[in-house]
């Protein structure tokens, strides 16, 4: 894994601070132009990996690297599964059967669909979990795991809003040294279970941690947000978001920086 990555909560007017701001940047970036322009900003800066949600407009972030593979060559995506409230407002606005067409990889989809209903007959949770990804039961996050690696040859991770809580569970079903993105910020921004269980965590627990959040939606100044981070131990990657050219090259500078030390 590198250990700067790019998110896009910035291009989708997401910001936990202030709703000012979050519908700034939805503004800013209603044209695909722009979000391209930015990434490519990131790319130029040497952070080549996008760390992104299944929002609609990443689709066309992909046809559009898709569309130039001279340029990304060396481009990577992390994917992050949709929370379990996207699923529930894709049924709301589509039904059942258009919202599993659109959740369902596309190779196969009449006999996933065919699966998915048999499946809700005879209760099969396995089968549940490994087409929905339905995490709502500690064995499902195990599941999850098996089914990514499995299916999909791919290395699964977690994205948490209680580090504490969640490794306990990963370690109970039996998933060892995961991947765990969480909020991880000097001043216990989102950090459910609070800052000293956290800190307690990344120096006593088996686990590649990926911090989001480290700015604390702009609270903390970047060196200060990076410093703390870089010296935490056993960290993995940094995942941030910016809108401006200047912010993504501060923060790669700051990063190199203090990795180093």
């Amino acid at each position: 894994m590198t250990k700067l990555l790019f998110g896009d909560n910035q291009f989708f007017g997401v910001n936990h601070m202030s709703e000012e701001k979050a519908r700034a940047q939805a503004m800013k970036f209603q044209d695909l132009a722009a979000i391209i322009k930015v990434l490519d900003d990131a790319y130029e800066e040497g952070v080549k990996t996008f760390m992104c949600t299944t929002h609609d407009r990443v689709a066309q972030v992909c046809e559009h690297v898709r569309a130039n593979p001279e340029r990304y060559a060396d481009y990577e995506f992390y994917p992050c599964m949709p929370y379990a409230h996207k699923y529930a407002n894709a049924v709301t606005e589509h039904g059942p059967i258009e919202a599993l067409k659109k959740i369902l990889p596309n190779e196969g989809a009449v006999g996933a669909l065919l699966k998915s209903g048999v499946a809700v007959a005879r209760q099969d949770f396995e089968t549940l979990a490994q087409l929905l990804l339905d995490l709502g039961a500690k064995e499902g996050l195990r599941i999850f795991a098996d089914h990514i690696r499995n299916r999909y040859g791919a290395e699964p991770g977690f994205i948490t809003m209680n580090l504490p809580m969640l490794l306990d569970a990963l370690e109970e079903v039996g998933v060892d040294n995961p991947i765990v993105c969480a909020n991880i910020n000097k001043i216990g921004f989102r950090m459910c279970g609070g800052l000293e269980a956290y800190e307690t965590a990344l120096a006593t627990r088996r686990f590649r941690p990926v911090a989001m959040s480290v700015l604390a939606s702009g609270a903390i100044p970047a060196r200060a947000a990076i410093e703390y981070v870089c010296r935490q131990p056993n960290m993995e990657a940094i995942v941030f978001g910016a809108s401006s050219r200047g912010n993504i090259r501060e923060v790669r500078r700051l990063v190199d920086e203090y990795a180093r030390r």
